[in-house]
């Protein structure tokens, strides 16, 4: 029996195959945080399922590792790796919206600026992220945290089926009455038991919200910290924010003088009735003097990629999280101290109201495991020189010790973690990973799909 060759693999695929003696390598194998340089065998730009399961079927014939990169946004790099074998799904990104149903259809590769796209037009959304270049399958698989969360969910509580290829090269369904074990695992549990092809979402009537970023100076950041800590208890779920630490960027809105210097920031989004915005957003010019904002009726897919710009792919990433119980004043004192010290333009702490329709859903109704937090923080460092890395990294760790022994938590949201987050993977998952163990055992027995914050499948 001869050993399989990509070649080979090229002649089962209707898809491209790139490996290192072609002129685009390089560009084929490269992510989004550019601090991984990894080398795979072969890179296979599927087209459909099918190159899915042939994909599969050929690195376990030739024992290659398999990543699986989507969006390509994972900052572990979990999109790339060494000798094996990547599963590219950005050929896979058709967007199919059924406006009587309110439901969307999505391949594996699509991210939410070609599901805002799409369903836009309609006046429709779900829950995605922040930056619109982020993948679909990869934010949503891990919760998916986002503008709608108060008001639509995370973006699994809107999930209602997928398409997945698992560890034996076969493709299944997963819904509420198809392998619903796998399907449950799914809406929290990663990457963990094998490649999403399609997802189908419930979509709500989302057009026009009234929101964007306010600009306060850094002095203001205690009094309004702990204004956001009070008014998203009681403020209506249709209005989502978050707190942000920003390097003023060149912007219209931005006063000149003022490009450069850093400010605390709320980030808002009322998808309510546009009528009510004013009231809504009134409390926040009270809580301090907004030195600048951009705030004002917008198409939601204006918010959700009005961010993109300062997150460019090749940007080097290092990041760490916590989910938070309550934002005690001691752990705002901790995020100003050094949030001052932001040191670039690219990075942040963003700070996310998790509440609202999201902790409605049963803490094991899905597998994500913390619906009873507050918040999520993430400390995002991001920057361009590879040469800043010692320093940048160090300011993220040294934030990061402060903070979490005010969490509250020891887990934090898996599409935050690091590459150096091994050791908290049970936390992340919380109370829910003895089950997901399970269901790894039952789908992905070998551990075939292990570049992810890996399960290990329960013996």
């Amino acid at each position: 029996m001869t050993t399989p060759t990509t070649a080979d693999l090229a002649g089962r695929i209707r898809g491209g195959l790139t490996t290192p003696e072609d002129p685009g390598y390089d560009q084929a194998r490269a992510v989004y945080n550019a601090m991984h340089d990894r080398r795979p065998a072969a890179v296979v730009r599927c087209a459909d399922a099918a190159d899915v399961m042939e994909s599969i079927r050929f690195s376990r014939e030739r024992g290659l590792d398999v990543a699986v990169r989507g969006g390509g946004h994972s900052v572990p790099g979990f999109g790339t790796c060494d000798g094996g074998l990547v599963i590219d799904m950005s050929g896979i990104r058709n967007v199919h919206v059924d406006p009587a149903k309110r439901t969307a259809r999505v391949g594996g590769g699509a991210t939410w600026g070609d599901f805002d796209h799409a369903a836009h037009p309609f006046g429709l959304a779900t829950t995605g992220g922040i930056i619109s270049t982020t993948g679909v399958a990869g934010l949503t698989l891990g919760g998916g945290i986002g503008y709608l969360t108060r008001s639509c969910g995370l973006s699994i509580d809107n999930l209602l089926g997928a398409d997945v290829v698992t560890a034996d090269g076969k493709l299944v369904k997963a819904s509420d009455f198809q392998n619903e074990d796998l399907f449950w695992g799914l809406r929290g549990g990663g990457g963990n038991f094998g490649v999403v092809t399609s997802m189908e979402f419930q979509l709500h009537p989302v057009d026009t919200i009234v929101g964007g970023p306010l600009f306060y100076e850094v002095d203001d950041a205690a009094a309004v910290m702990s204004f956001y800590r009070e008014y998203v208890e009681k403020a209506p779920e249709e209005l989502g924010m978050f707190f942000a630490w920003q390097i003023a960027p060149p912007l219209p809105f931005i006063p000149e003088d003022r490009v450069g210097d850093l400010f605390c920031v709320m980030v808002t989004c009322w998808a309510g009735d546009p009528q009510e915005a004013d009231a809504v957003l009134k409390p926040f010019y009270d809580v301090a003097p907004v030195k600048a904002h951009h705030v004002g009726p917008m198409p939601y897919p204006a918010l959700n990629s009005a961010f993109d710009g300062l997150v460019p792919h090749g940007l080097q990433h290092y990041w760490k999280a916590d989910f938070v119980d309550e934002l005690t004043d001691e752990a705002i004192a901790a995020h100003i101290d050094h949030g001052k010290r932001t040191p670039v333009v690219n990075s942040t702490m963003h700070l996310y109201s998790i509440n609202g329709a999201a902790a409605r859903v049963g803490p094991d109704e899905t597998a994500f495991g913390h619906r009873d937090k507050k918040f999520a923080a993430v400390i995002a460092g991001m920057w361009p020189d590879a040469a800043d890395n010692v320093a940048n990294t160090a300011w993220v760790k040294e934030y990061y010790s402060a903070i979490h022994p005010h969490s509250g938590s020891e887990g934090g949201y898996i599409n935050f973690m690091a590459g150096d987050d091994d050791g908290r993977v049970e936390a992340n998952y919380g109370r829910n990973y003895s089950r997901l163990a399970r269901v790894k055992a039952a789908y992905d027995p070998d551990n075939v799909f292990h570049l992810n914050q890996n399960i290990q499948p329960a013996r």
